[in-house]
C-alpha cells in the first residue's frame, strides 16, 4: 500500500475553510483539463449559402445587374 500526497500542504498563517476551499477551486480549475477544440470549419470558401444570388432589388438599371459578371 502506498501513501499518497497531500495535494496542497499550507505552510502558514492560518487560513478558514472558505478560504482554504476557494484556493482550491481556484488550483483545480486551473490543472482540469480544457475541453478539446471544436472541429475546425472550411472557412468562407465551403460555405454553400455564399453561391446563391442575392434577391435583386428593383428599379433603374436593374437589368444591368442582372447578369452574372
Amino acid at each position: 500500500m502506498t501513501a499518497e500526497r497531500p495535494l496542497l500542504h499550507i505552510v502558514g498563517g492560518n487560513p478558514t475553510p472558505e478560504e482554504v476551499a476557494a484556493v482550491t477551486v481556484v488550483l483545480t480549475a486551473l490543472s482540469g483539463e480544457q475541453e478539446p477544440p471544436g472541429p475546425e470549419t472550411g472557412g468562407a470558401w465551403s460555405d454553400l449559402s455564399l453561391r446563391l444570388r442575392r434577391p435583386l432589388p428593383p428599379g433603374p438599371g436593374a437589368w444591368r445587374a442582372s447578369t452574372w459578371s
